[in-house]
């Protein structure tokens, strides 16, 4: 990965949120405690802040200053689970001994699990694990199968739906919706929708740049 990317997919993500912003905060009225949206938001400009910063770091370098960043400005839950992601994903770049799938999807693995380890959840429990396990997983899958970019692109955004829409019908066990009990039944997580949106917006940033 290279840190021009990185960028890129920054102000992507920053713009893909802001477009989304009803839908978010609709979802976040229902079940959540209605800071989602703003914290998002916070995250992507505090990231957009320090652009110039990381432009002149490595790729590894400014993911790390990326999590340190989202950690140290955006409140919430959100908050220190994104930023574990990209702590981890920027350690995991280091190694730098992979063709490019197989270090991202290596990467990507390593963020995930950080936030199941900072989280406690896993699938099931009505969060954004219920889009990132499941794209961690194919993409672990595909890389090892050799699959080519452009044919593993379109399989992990149709996955990445299903995470969210997977939500819908769960009872929440974490979070602030774990209040709700079944209440909370009908309703898609909007943790599982933001990063459903990124996903979809990093996968699209991609397929542009091919």
């Amino acid at each position: 990965m290279q840190t021009e990317f990185i960028i890129k997919a920054a102000e992507a993500i920053h713009h893909a949120i802001n477009v989304n912003e009803s839908e978010i905060e609709s979802l976040d009225r229902e079940i959540g405690d209605g800071d989602h949206f703003i914290n998002l938001k916070r995250g992507c400009s505090s990231v957009l802040d320090i652009k110039e910063k990381i432009s002149v770091l490595s790729a590894e370098e400014a993911l790390n200053h990326i999590g340190l960043k989202l950690l140290s400005t955006v409140g919430g839950a959100s908050g220190p689970l994104l930023a574990s992601f990209f702590i981890a994903y920027s350690q995991s770049e280091k190694e730098n001994n992979l063709d490019p799938v197989n270090q991202t999807s290596k990467s990507f693995t390593s963020g995930v699990e950080a936030i199941k380890k900072r989280g406690k959840a896993s699938t099931g429990e009505k969060t954004m694990l219920d889009v990132l396990i499941p794209v961690s997983i194919l993409l672990n899958k595909l890389a090892n199968e050799n699959k080519d970019p452009l044919e593993i692109i379109p399989l992990i955004k149709e996955v990445a739906l299903k995470g969210v829409l997977s939500t819908r019908d769960m009872i929440a066990t974490k979070g602030r919706a774990a209040n709700l009990g079944e209440r909370a039944i009908g309703h898609v997580d909007p943790g599982a929708k933001s990063c459903q949106i990124m996903i979809e917006t990093v996968c699209d940033l991609i397929l542009n740049n091919k």
